[in-house]
């Protein structure tokens, strides 16, 4: 009896001393900072209002003469205060502007209880302003955007999106206004790309990668076709087994539970996740 005791006192130990490691854990991320990709990110608007497409380009085109562009960019890359904007209920018998978002992209979108906030959530409202049209925000899973947009159900898709062949079969999309690219996001005590000086450095690991690594994406995105590989893309590829996720903030918890070992996303969303997950660490 004394020695079953003994040993069912040392299993305690050991389960303690594993639950003290656990909670000693690191649940700090890091972003790798180079750039995987090179893309623009566009508005897609309804085919069957080539009106608005021309509208939209020329707004465009003010904003960003006239330095509104900037200051709205500041308000999320700088010391400026970022602007609420709220929508109104959908009303066929009104004059609106439907737009289509998926507000989990930050800084380009996302909710903060009925308000919408955002660099592409701010030109929407400044968009419906200058059309005189009441603003009606829609928001949704990120690949029904332009799905939506191609059912004629919203107008134009404002959702951080890259322009690319694909999306043309939906949407028209305007002229760019926003330069962007993919990276990658691993726990902070992940060595592995440390010493990488460029994309290629990280592809020439990533394509060591058999199918027990897994690598998180947002659904719909960039990001799932560079890891999955895509013709229409240009993207090869990796042998990693992909996870998809509604939003980059879900997946970049899966990777601190453990369960995948990098998260590919855009840019700006990538720094401000890490930002906001580092911060509660």
């Amino acid at each position: 009896m004394k020695k079953l005791s003994k040993v069912i006192a040392l299993v305690i130990v050991l389960a303690m001393v594993a639950s003290f490691a656990a909670c000693g854990k690191s649940t700090e991320v890091k972003l790798i900072d180079i750039e995987l990709t090179s893309e623009q990110y566009a508005f897609g608007v309804d085919k069957a209002q080539p009106e608005l497409l021309a509208d939209t380009n020329a707004f465009i085109a003010k904003i960003m003469e006239d330095g509104t562009f900037d200051e709205i960019c500041n308000k999320y890359f700088g010391d400026g205060e970022p602007t609420a904007v709220y929508s109104a209920k959908l009303d066929p018998s009104k004059d609106q502007l439907v737009v289509a978002t998926n507000a989990e992209f930050a800084p380009f979108e996302y909710k903060e209880g009925d308000a919408f906030y955002g660099i592409d959530m701010e030109i929407a409202a400044l968009l419906a302003e200058e059309l005189g049209l009441e603003l009606v925000i829609n928001d949704m899973q990120f690949d029904s955007v332009c799905l939506s947009v191609g059912e004629h159900k919203c107008d134009i898709a404002m959702a951080g999106l890259t322009i690319n062949e694909e999306r043309t079969k939906s949407v028209t999309f305007t002229d760019s206004y926003y330069e962007a690219s993919q990276k990658i996001i691993v726990m902070a005590d992940d060595t592995t790309f440390d010493e990488c000086k460029d994309a290629a450095a990280i592809e020439e690991i990533l394509k060591g990668y058999d199918a027990s690594t897994s690598i998180g994406y947002q659904n719909g995105t960039t990001g799932q076709y560079y890891v999955l590989g895509d013709a229409g893309w240009g993207f090869d590829g990796f042998a990693v087994t992909g996870k998809g996720y509604v939003s980059g903030a879900l997946a970049v918890q899966d990777l601190i539970n453990g369960n995948i070992s990098a998260v590919v996303i855009d840019a700006a969303p990538a720094a401000r996740i890490v930002e906001n997950f580092n911060a509660k660490a």
